[in-house]
């Protein structure tokens, strides 16, 4: 895997790129979205969503530009994707908040829909959060979503496609979710003793995520598994 030097950094810095968000509200976004503002990597940062969040003036957010869509009519807002050279999405529901339609259609059907757009705008590289285990052939709607959005983002055609698959995501959600917090305190012993196996936190997702972006490849799709985002988050060595 590419390391990421201060050298690399400033000479990325020097192409004077711009970057959009979506799914910035999530629990990865909010993380990503800071790690890109704080690094200064980007000319310009945009956060695609369905809604403004007000923010106060210290908070570190408010220096991207919000842009507002429509994800069910997402071609009349083609606009918002234009011009614009690297993309992150963490775009996700579940399906207990959704339904299984509802969670296919956001999972897939919008992340499609936005990453073809993204491309006829001028996106080059993509990065997307999938999921430990994702497989097109799975039995299991979840995985088997995560692995049928992976191939048909493929298919679109970015100069570079860089796949996420981390584990039990590890943060302290706003969102009440009592199931997940119960889960969580049952893998904290196996996160700190075992921190590859099965969890990974947040903040790692989204380190990981600008150091792929910076790091030179030749490979033009790269699969991170869940051990993968800790050594590119720097969050472990590589043996």
């Amino acid at each position: 895997m590419a390391s990421v030097t201060p050298e690399t950094k400033d000479a990325y810095k020097a192409k004077n790129l711009s970057a959009f968000v979506l799914g910035w509200t999530g629990e990865v976004g909010k993380e990503l979205v800071n790690e890109l503002l704080n690094s200064k990597l980007y000319s310009q940062v945009f956060l695609i969503g369905r809604r403004n969040v007000t923010f106060d003036p210290s908070d570190i957010r408010s220096g991207a530009e919000q842009r507002v869509v429509d994800f069910d009519n997402l071609q009349e807002h083609r606009d918002a994707f234009q011009d614009i050279q690297v993309g992150f999405c963490c775009l996700g529901t579940t399906r207990g908040k959704s339904g299984a339609e509802g969670f296919y259609l956001v999972d897939h059907d919008y992340v499609v829909s936005a990453a073809m757009i993204a491309k006829n705008g001028g996106c080059k590289d993509f990065h997307l959060v999938s999921s430990q285990c994702a497989n097109s052939k799975s039995m299991v709607l979840y995985t088997k979503t995560k692995g049928e959005v992976e191939e048909d983002v493929k298919n679109v055609g970015f100069e570079q496609f860089t796949i996420y698959r981390p584990g039990i995501l590890m943060c302290e959600r706003e969102e009440n979710r009592p199931g997940e917090k119960i889960m969580r305190t049952v893998l904290n012993p196996v996160a700190k003793f075992f921190p590859t196996a099965i969890t990974t936190p947040t903040s790692a997702v989204a380190k990981a995520m600008v150091n792929m972006a910076v790091a030179k490849s030749t490979e033009k799709v790269r699969i991170l598994e869940n051990k993968d985002v800790h050594i590119a988050a720097g969050e472990i060595n590589p043996e």
